[in-house]
């Protein structure tokens, strides 16, 4: 960012670094991901709601729906109006509450293990390197803001704090994820599930909780995710200002992920998929090509040159060792 002073965004990163190529490239790989956690959300939704309500069916139009199916089903519709709307404001200041509920998420898990009998007693394989090529992958999902930091760098009113800012939100980040890490391993070890929240004993009030607020987060979040891929096409192809085919977009966005949430609702699996694919690729292979690419000093032999050089190289093991492991497993489960 500090060799061109209208960099703004990570797009312009990749424009300036190799023209509208690189802008393209990076536009198509973040669209994906936002796809992608749109798709994860419904999931996320339809395996806790089924959580709640275990013997739940649907009927439409004389077939018979599963209470999963159904319910993500539900969740689209539920969701679908607030992608109509141009203005995500209110979304937007409701959706910071996210950092709120992993807090709360983490406090009712803890208290199901400590409190309503759960326990600490559960172990597991401390070392599995079967595992090695996913928990990598899972760790880079967890970690990859990249795409916004230009965003977030140009919007600070002193962007020298930029570095002290990243440091912080990393830490308690690490916090957040450690500590439940740590409890989900001592509470139900091997069998802990891909969200904890479906391993919590039912019938408790911090389950329910738990539940209740991983069910929220999606609904608020999920009209922000979706509105940069919707912009993008109707930019893209002069529909900006028609409010019918706006909507019409939104709509048809909204359907086609609720299709891929039920035919591959495997929320872990997709989340490996989204880390070693295409979060990867944005967070770590993209950035140290980028800097290459515009300053030219970084390209002569030195430390830095080496650390970039390791960077790559880890990033693309884990790329393609995540990637293949990932599709692997969606493949055996279909």
């Amino acid at each position: 960012m500090d060799a061109h002073p209208l960099i703004k965004t990570y797009p312009d990163v990749g424009e300036l670094a190799f023209g509208m190529k690189g802008r393209t490239m990076i536009a198509l790989f973040m669209y994906l991901e936002l796809y992608l956690v749109a798709v994860e959300f419904l999931i996320l939704e339809g395996d806790n709601l089924e959580k709640l309500f275990p013997d739940m069916s649907f009927k439409v139009a004389g077939l018979k729906i599963g209470g999963r199916q159904g319910f993500v089903l539900l969740a689209a519709l539920v969701i679908l109006p607030t992608t109509w709307l141009r203005s995500l404001g209110l979304l937007a200041y409701v959706s910071a509450g996210g950092v709120f509920a992993s807090v709360i998420v983490v406090g009712c898990v803890f208290w199901a293990g400590a409190v309503d009998g759960v326990g600490f007693h559960e172990r597991g394989m401390v070392l599995n390197w079967s595992g090695l090529s996913t928990t990598i992958s899972l760790f880079v999902f967890c970690y990859c803001g990249h795409a916004i930091f230009p965003t977030l760098c140009t919007s600070m009113k002193d962007r020298s704090q930029f570095s002290k800012v990243l440091l912080v939100c990393f830490a308690l980040s690490t916090i957040n994820y450690g500590s439940m890490a740590i409890l989900g391993y001592l509470m139900f070890g091997e069998n802990l599930r891909s969200q904890v929240t479906l391993n919590l004993p039912t019938g408790k009030i911090s389950s329910k909780l738990a539940i209740y607020t991983t069910l929220i987060n999606p609904l608020t979040k999920y009209g922000i995710i979706i509105t940069p891929i919707a912009n993008a096409i109707e930019d893209t192809f002069s529909f900006r200002n028609s409010r019918p085919i706006s909507i019409t977009i939104r709509t048809v966005l909204v359907i086609s992920t609720a299709v891929v949430a039920l035919t591959v609702p495997f929320f872990g699996y997709i989340m490996e998929f989204i880390g070693a694919f295409l979060s990867v690729t944005v967070s770590l292979l993209f950035p140290c090509i980028f800097y290459l690419k515009i300053n030219k000093a970084s390209q002569s032999f030195g430390l830095e040159l080496i650390a970039i050089i390791a960077i790559l190289a880890l990033g693309s093991f884990v790329a393609v060792t995540g990637t293949y492991t990932s599709l692997r497993q969606i493949i055996n489960h279909l």
